[in-house]
């Protein structure tokens, strides 16, 4: 047998071309994104744990220029996750910039399910005296929220 001859006698010119595409190492990079996204996610949430009421609202759109207020158990107040000292709720609101056209970003109002009623609309007409007039509920939807 003759050198660089194959069995059939012909002589070899390399490798043949690789007709197919290897797409594991391309599924292992996805599976590893989505674990560590599937992690992340919840971890995105604002970082005071409040036990929100349940509602069967429909979900809202986030917005890009929104404050979130959050009300705990014990009546503590936060912004975003900057707890707030008793009656420094008005000087923080004030303080809050607006927009070019002069409004008010939303605020989102997490308050735990145990406060009494007439706290969060305390905290809701101080919102309201600052000029803030679009404030969102934040439930956990798809609760078991009766309705009578």
């Amino acid at each position: 047998m003759g050198i660089g001859l194959n069995q059939r006698g012909r002589k070899r010119r390399g490798r043949a071309p690789m007709s197919e595409i290897n797409v594991t190492p391309l599924v292992d990079v996805m599976l590893v994104l989505l674990i560590i996204f599937m992690v992340t996610a919840p971890l995105l949430n604002a970082g005071v744990p409040i036990d929100l009421p349940d509602s069967n609202a429909k979900p809202l759109s986030q917005e890009q220029q929104q404050v979130n207020l959050s009300m705990s158990r014990d009546g503590r107040l936060f912004i975003d996750e900057t707890e707030l000292a008793p009656g420094e709720l008005a000087a923080r609101l004030a303080a809050l910039p607006r927009d070019a056209e002069g409004k008010p970003p939303l605020v989102t109002l997490r308050a735990d399910k145990s406060l009494d009623y007439g706290a969060v609309m305390a905290v809701m007409g101080e919102l309201n005296r600052a000029g803030f007039n679009s404030i969102s509920l934040v439930t956990v939807t798809g609760g078991s929220a009766e309705t009578p």
